[in-house]
C-alpha cells in the first residue's frame, strides 16, 4: 500500500507499535471534593455504652460512623463536640463531618435519618466553613438534669430519665447551692481523678446554674465553657446531699478549693443527664446554610 499515510510493517524483531513510543504523560488524580457539616443529634443514651467508639461495644459514635459509611461508600470520622457516658442523653450533641460534596445538609440529615436506628435522630445540619471543629470551636455546653420528687418518678415511664428522690429536700438549699458555682473556679474535687491532662487546671467558667420546679420535680441547668469528666454528675450529687441534710451548705465552698476529689459525694446517676445544646460562633457557619 503506497501513499501518503503509509502504513507502518514491522520485519522480525521490530514489535514496538508506534503508540507505545509516545512520549509518557502523568495523570494526576485530584481528590474527591468534600464539604464540613455539623450534625446536631437526638440520642436515646439507655442502649450505648457512651459516645466513644469501643470494641464489641454499641456506642453513638460507632452507630453514627456505620451509618455515614454506609451512605458514603467509605469511612468517615465523625467528631463529637465531647463524650457522653453511658446512659447519658441528648437533645443537641454537635458532632462535625466531612463527607463528599455531593451530600448537602437536607439530603445527608434525609439519608441518615432513614437507616439509623430508632434511638437516634438527626435533628438539624448545618453547612460549615473548613476551619470547623466540634470540640475546639465550641464556646459553651448546656446540660439540663431532671430529679423526680414526687410518688410518681418511679414510674416505668419516668425512671428512665429522672432521678427518683426519696428523701425529703430543703429547695431554698439547692438554689444557695447553685449560685456558689457561677464564675470561673476550679473544679478539681468535681471530676473523675486522672481523666484530665496532668498540666490541665481543671478551671471552668460556669456562665448559668440554676434548679428549677417541674411537674413532678426539678430540673438543674448548667452552661459552662467546658466540662470535666462526670462534672455534672458530681455537683448534683453534692448539691442533694447539702438539701437533704447529708452535708452542710458550706462544704460547695470547701470543694471549690479543693485540690482533690475526695471529700465529694457519690455523682448522681447518669440515665437523667441530658446534653441540650452545644454553641459555636457565627461566623463558623458557611454562608450555604
Amino acid at each position: 500500500m503506497t501513499g501518503k499515510h503509509t502504513r507502518r510493517h514491522f520485519a522480525a524483531g521490530d514489535s514496538t507499535p508506534d503508540c507505545l513510543t509516545l512520549r509518557f504523560v502523568r495523570v494526576v488524580f485530584s481528590p474527591m471534593p468534600t464539604r464540613t457539616l455539623q450534625l446536631v443529634l437526638h440520642y436515646d443514651g439507655t442502649g450505648f455504652s457512651g459516645w466513644q467508639r469501643q470494641p464489641n461495644r454499641r456506642t453513638v459514635q460507632g452507630v453514627l460512623e456505620d451509618a455515614l459509611a454506609r451512605l458514603c461508600a467509605g469511612p468517615v470520622a465523625a467528631l463529637g463536640s465531647g463524650r457522653t457516658d453511658a446512659g447519658v442523653h441528648a437533645r443537641g450533641q454537635a458532632v462535625g463531618v466531612r463527607v463528599p460534596e455531593k451530600w448537602t445538609p437536607v439530603t445527608l440529615r434525609r439519608a441518615l435519618n432513614a437507616v439509623l436506628p430508632h434511638d437516634m435522630w438527626v435533628a438539624a445540619a448545618h453547612a460549615m466553613r473548613d476551619d470547623f471543629h466540634a470540640r475546639y470551636s465550641a464556646t459553651s455546653r448546656r446540660y439540663s438534669y431532671y430529679v423526680g420528687t414526687d410518688e410518681g418518678a418511679s414510674s416505668p415511664f419516668r425512671r428512665g430519665v429522672e432521678w427518683a428522690f426519696v428523701r425529703p429536700i430543703e429547695r431554698r438549699l439547692l438554689d444557695d447551692a447553685a449560685a456558689k458555682l457561677t464564675g470561673e473556679h476550679c473544679f478539681k474535687a468535681f471530676a473523675v481523678r486522672g481523666t484530665a491532662p496532668a498540666e490541665d487546671d481543671h478551671r471552668c467558667h460556669i456562665t448559668h446554674a440554676a434548679w428549677r420546679e417541674r411537674n413532678g420535680g426539678l430540673v438543674f441547668e448548667i452552661e459552662a465553657n467546658r466540662f470535666l469528666h462526670h462534672m455534672v454528675r458530681f455537683l448534683i450529687g453534692t448539691m442533694m446531699d447539702v438539701a437533704s441534710g447529708r452535708r452542710p451548705l458550706a462544704d460547695i465552698d470547701m470543694l471549690l478549693v479543693s485540690s482533690t476529689n475526695d471529700d465529694v459525694s457519690s455523682p448522681a446517676p447518669a440515665h437523667a443527664l441530658f446534653l441540650d445544646v452545644v454553641r459555636y460562633p457565627a461566623e463558623l457557619y458557611s454562608p450555604e446554610a
